[in-house]
């Protein structure tokens, strides 16, 4: 008779093993590239998710994601960067990373200039991703379409701001790799604070979001406003330096 019973354990071990990388691959984080907030996110950023980042100008929202930039270059893994500002400072990578003409070599960067543009870039995405890239990063995914809709207010920007949304999830779920989103925030006067632009859109895709404060004496405030597996919310004060941000004591 057959021995059944190795069979089925023979079975039941590849399935568990099956089950233990899935779990590991899932639960992979990219070093954020200094110890404040890979504390605050407990490793990292997630692999398999979009991470957005959103504060006022000068906050700090784009040394996050050149840090997290160099961080893939270490790991041998290229950066898609989709720059919608023309706000990436090559003088700030090289305070930021000596060698940084080796990290120029493994970003690819696209510069739309227009909200449309700025859709056929992300559908672009698509075609871009394989295996050697990391991290992608969008800075800033709503000034184009906030500057859209200053010109004429549309649901269809809506529309096609929660299809990029979605095409990012897709990708960061299918290829495993994280989606760093930058955005600005807006005054509300009903909660006598700012918004995130994009608002709803963001907030419902993103499994992560961070909030960006400007203090006094050049002191900034991280928020960890939501994720998915660390309680919300907490929070870490910080100052830019030279080298990056460093903890404020």
């Amino acid at each position: 008779m057959p021995d059944t019973g190795s069979h089925h354990l023979r079975i039941h071990s590849k399935r568990q093993t099956a089950f233990i990388k899935i779990a590991t691959m899932q639960s992979r984080k990219l070093a954020t590239g200094n110890e404040l907030t890979d504390d605050l996110l407990q490793g990292g950023f997630e692999f398999d998710a979009i991470t957005t980042i959103y504060g006022p100008a000068g906050a700090g929202k784009t040394n996050l994601a050149l840090l997290a930039a160099i961080e893939t270059a270490k790991a041998g893994k290229k950066v898609i960067f989709i720059d919608t500002e023309g706000g990436f400072s090559v003088s700030r990578l090289k305070q930021l990373l000596p060698e940084y003409k080796k990290l120029l070599d493994k970003i690819v960067f696209l510069r739309p200039t227009t909200f449309e543009e700025q859709k056929v870039s992300i559908e672009r995405l698509k075609e871009l991703v394989n295996n050697k890239i990391g991290l992608i990063i969008v800075d800033t995914i709503t000034m184009l379409y906030r500057l859209q809709r200053s010109f004429k207010e549309d649901d269809t920007h809506n529309q096609d701001l929660s299809l990029q949304m979605l095409i990012l999830n897709e990708i960061a779920r299918k290829h495993n790799i994280p989606v760093l989103l930058i955005s600005q925030v807006y005054s509300s006067f009903e909660n006598r604070g700012v918004k995130i632009v994009g608002g709803d859109i963001l907030n419902y895709t993103s499994k992560c979001m961070l909030e960006l404060e400007n203090m006094q004496n050049g002191v900034r405030k991280i928020i960890l406003k939501k994720h998915r597996s660390i309680a919300c919310p907490q929070e870490r004060q910080f100052i830019i330096i030279e080298k990056g941000i460093e903890k404020k004591e």
